[in-house]
């Protein structure tokens, strides 16, 4: 590193893409989704809204939406060699390595894997959104020696998705949450996975390599495994008391609390965990049981006080899931499947105007001198 140049750990703050797709504006608070505020956005539509969005550049209207929902719902089926594969991983295999492996595989069964034009990328895109959710849910079930449950294709693709992951279909208040759950995790600008997801495809690799990257990358609990970190400590509390007393000790022993704090949302609380955070209230309301509501809003208090720090969407969306029924160890491959299309769109994007990816170092080692004709140092 010369003189002049400057190091930014963890790129913090360094301009690394120019992108149309996405961006978090700190100032007006929004997260811009093709010119749209997400927010706003998943306030009325749909997550098959958001996909026609991030992948066709503009919203869809009701006959093009439905076309849509056919495509993907015609991509649901996922071969029969996948489930054979996952029958062979070990029983405590974490659900995102069952996830990665799934979509690794997936590769093989592509006949134009070195293709790279825009259309035969939308097409895989699609059909990844299509078998993305039969993965997740069905590689958890087999790798827990459970039976695996096909698709229910007179459900709408969310309430499908919700179907194959509990074994029961929604209610219209669950189905709307959970949807409401994808929108916000579609798409968010340039966190570590659609980072790594660029990084990849910079070097002309596949959708499907860039994809499984992407995966271990979420699989980490300062990024995506957040959520199930979040809800352990809940469930270990048990009442906003010993929640408190939870915070507390941690706090005193400085270790990271899950679910809160964020790289751009630094002074103020993520506007999707708000959007969580009311879908809570809503199915705390219905239950008639405030327990998980109370104790949230005891640690937002307890960290803002503390610490100056905010609930990111994790935070919210744990117990949110948690009272949908939805196993613990599948709320991170939930995050990655709504994610699929913006990571789709990024690797697209990428491979449509490449530059490879390669920054440089500030060596910290020793300069050393090595003797060739004696071999001494």
């Amino acid at each position: 590193m010369g003189a002049n140049e400057k190091f930014f750990p963890g790129l913090d703050g360094v301009i690394a893409a120019e992108t149309k797709i996405s961006f978090l504006d700190t100032v007006q608070s929004e997260i811009v989704i093709q010119g749209y505020d997400l927010i706003k956005l998943s306030q009325s539509k749909e997550y098959l809204d958001i996909v026609h969005l991030l992948l066709e550049e503009r919203l869809p209207d009701s006959a093009e939406k439905a076309t849509l929902e056919q495509k993907l719902k015609s991509e649901y089926e996922i071969p029969s060699e996948l489930l054979n594969i996952f029958k062979h991983l070990p029983e405590n295999t974490h659900p995102m390595d069952g996830l990665r492996t799934g979509i690794s595989a997936l590769a093989g069964y592509d006949s134009n894997l070195d293709e790279r034009s825009l259309s035969v990328n939308k097409n895989r895109a699609y059909q990844l959104l299509g078998k993305v959710p039969n993965i997740v849910a069905n590689s958890y079930r087999v790798i827990q020696k459970l039976e695996p449950i096909r698709s229910n294709e007179s459900l709408s693709y969310s309430a499908n998705f919700f179907y194959m992951i509990t074994g029961r279909i929604p209610t219209p208040l669950e189905e709307k949450i959970f949807d409401r759950s994808l929108v916000l995790y579609s798409e968010h600008e340039m966190p570590n996975s659609t980072f790594t997801a660029r990084v990849i495809a910079s070097t002309q690799s596949d959708l499907y390599g860039a994809l499984t990257g992407a995966v271990a990358s979420l699989k980490g609990n300062l990024h995506g495994g957040a959520n199930e970190a979040v809800m352990y400590m809940l469930n270990e509390a048990g009442n906003v008391e010993k929640f408190e007393e939870l915070l507390e000790t941690k706090l005193f022993k400085k270790e990271k609390i899950m679910g809160f704090g964020h790289r751009v949302y630094m002074k103020k609380m993520d506007p999707r965990a708000l959007m969580m955070k009311q879908a809570l209230k809503e199915l705390c309301d219905l239950k008639g049981d405030h327990t998980l509501y109370e104790m949230c809003e005891a640690g937002e208090r307890i960290m803002e006080r503390e610490k100056g720090i905010y609930p990111n969407l994790d935070y919210y969306a744990a117990p949110v899931y948690w009272m949908l029924g939805i196993p613990i160890p599948l709320y991170t491959p939930i995050f990655f499947s709504a994610r699929t299309v913006g990571l789709s769109a990024h690797v697209i994007e990428q491979h449509s105007n490449n530059r490879l990816f390669r920054p440089r170092v500030h060596y910290t080692g020793e300069r050393r001198v090595f003797h060739s004709t004696t071999g001494e140092l």
